[in-house]
């Protein structure tokens, strides 16, 4: 078995769902089930949506299942990319380059469960809650450089390009003066 894993059938088990819209990406999250091992969301994206940039986690294991459309996955080395279909399955092990986007003309749905869950919960809602209340970019990047660290610290997120040593450098400096600043607290309300 390689590093990707392609699957079938993955189980779904829902709680109380609850869904979110961004308003600047058009984006939809449904949070499915959130427990201390792991978080599963439903992702709905719009035709042409750009989904995340190429990133990889060093604790987290994504899996990536489609339910309806096509999900544009790169992984691995530059130029890898697979179009998953529905009932496709894609699982991305710790320190696994990768990136999604719906390249499509239709909307396409898709369920991701993260684990360890840590704190990705609280990133997703982050994001998606300060795009609700305008405070990010056109691309939906938080304005806010401090909140910003504070929200890459917590998916565990190295984004592929700018040399690693100096972006976690970075981010661990400006995340501490976020919590000397206590930016941590505007936050909070995210949850």
């Amino acid at each position: 078995m390689t590093s990707v894993q392609l699957h079938s059938n993955l189980t779904h088990a829902s709680l109380t769902p609850e869904q979110i819209e961004n308003p600047v990406t058009g984006d939809r999250m449904t949070i499915l089930c959130s427990t201390d091992e792991y978080v599963k969301f439903q992702f709905e994206l719009p035709p042409g949506s750009q989904g995340s940039p190429l990133h990889y986690h060093d604790t987290i294991t994504e899996t990536f299942e489609v339910l309806s459309g096509s999900l544009e996955m790169q992984f691995g080395h530059s130029g890898n990319i697979k179009v998953l279909r529905p009932g496709e399955i894609l699982q991305v092990p710790p320190g696994l380059q990768h990136s999604f986007r719906n390249a499509s003309h239709d909307w396409v749905t898709f369920i991701s469960v993260v684990r360890p869950a840590g704190d990705f919960e609280h990133f997703l809602r982050s994001l998606y809650g300060l795009a609700i209340d305008g405070r990010v970019n056109h691309e939906g990047t938080p304005t806010n450089l401090l909140q910003f660290a504070l929200l890459i610290e917590k998916a565990d997120t190295i984004v592929v390009g700018p040399p690693v040593f100096l972006q976690k450098l970075m981010i661990k400096f400006l995340a501490t003066v976020a919590r000397f600043l206590r930016v941590e607290q505007s936050l909070a309300k995210y949850k």
